[in-house]
């Protein structure tokens, strides 16, 4: 193999991991079990601290508890490192946490990251092992905009804890008549 085909699949290996974490991202905040399921290898175990268990379990678990505790949640990955070795890969990848609760705070952040083994089967690559580490959580300030501003913000999108989020529309079309709108914070 040349330096540039190594190079070329070590990019690739790298992204299709990234695109993993990011898929994980989407399937828990729409509550997704079928895209969570996805992400994960048939065998592998989640151990979230307050949750260990199989990828079954942990759908489950986590669409239950976020589904009932929460109106919206986002789970947002930042920092990211990859440790390739062969089929294997070992990440550490920072993420932030904010849910509108049902209850209690109205809003909470959180981050941390979440050590994971990747391994790639049969041409995949997808979870294996994650644990999770919580570095820290707190309640926010009040927010910037208004309730009229939060309105405003999702005027051109249909938000939803389901497949008819605008997350899923294909293809993703745009009204012409919102060209130029601008909302006066």
């Amino acid at each position: 193999m040349s330096d540039l085909d190594a190079t070329i699949r070590m990019l690739a290996d790298r992204q299709a991991i990234r695109d993993c974490l990011a898929t994980y991202c989407r399937a828990v905040d729409r509550l997704d079990r079928e895209l969570l399921l996805s992400v994960y290898h048939e065998d592998a175990i989640d151990d979230h601290g307050v949750f260990v268990g199989s990828r079954e379990e942990f759908a489950d678990w986590v669409i239950a508890f976020h589904g009932r505790a929460q109106h919206a949640t986002q789970h947002i990955i930042t920092n990211h490192v990859c440790e390739l070795d062969g089929d294997t890969a070992h990440c550490e990848t920072y993420w932030m946490f904010a849910a509108m609760n049902t209850q209690g705070e109205p809003l909470t952040l959180s981050g941390g990251r979440y050590i994971d083994r990747f391994e790639r089967r049969d041409g995949r690559w997808a979870i294996a092992l994650r644990k999770l580490v919580g570095d820290w959580a707190g309640t926010p300030g009040g927010a910037l905009l208004s309730g009229e501003g939060r309105a405003a913000l999702n005027s051109g999108v249909h938000q939803s804890r389901d497949r008819s989020d605008t997350s899923y529309e294909r293809p993703l079309r745009f009204d012409e008549r919102r060209r130029g709108f601008i909302y006066d914070i």
